[in-house]
């Protein structure tokens, strides 16, 4: 079973509803990071879940998988 990926044209299209900056895509996590707002958005069932209330705090101590 292979490892989900989100299309990269939605990737080009979605950005950071609070900074309107540009999201990095974690697969590891199944999270769009806003590395601006320092905010990690879930995926669930492949559908990004955009909204602020439901995003997690992203720790910035943590190492960035590049």
């Amino acid at each position: 079973m292979s490892k989900r990926t989100v299309d990269p044209k939605l990737l080009e299209i979605l950005v950071c509803p609070l900074t309107k900056g540009p999201l990095r895509y974690d697969s590891d996590a199944d999270e769009l990071i806003s590395e601006q707002a320092g905010l990690a958005f879930p995926i669930r069932d492949g559908i990004p879940i955009m909204l602020i209330d439901e995003a997690r705090t992203v720790d910035s101590d943590a190492p960035s998988a590049t």
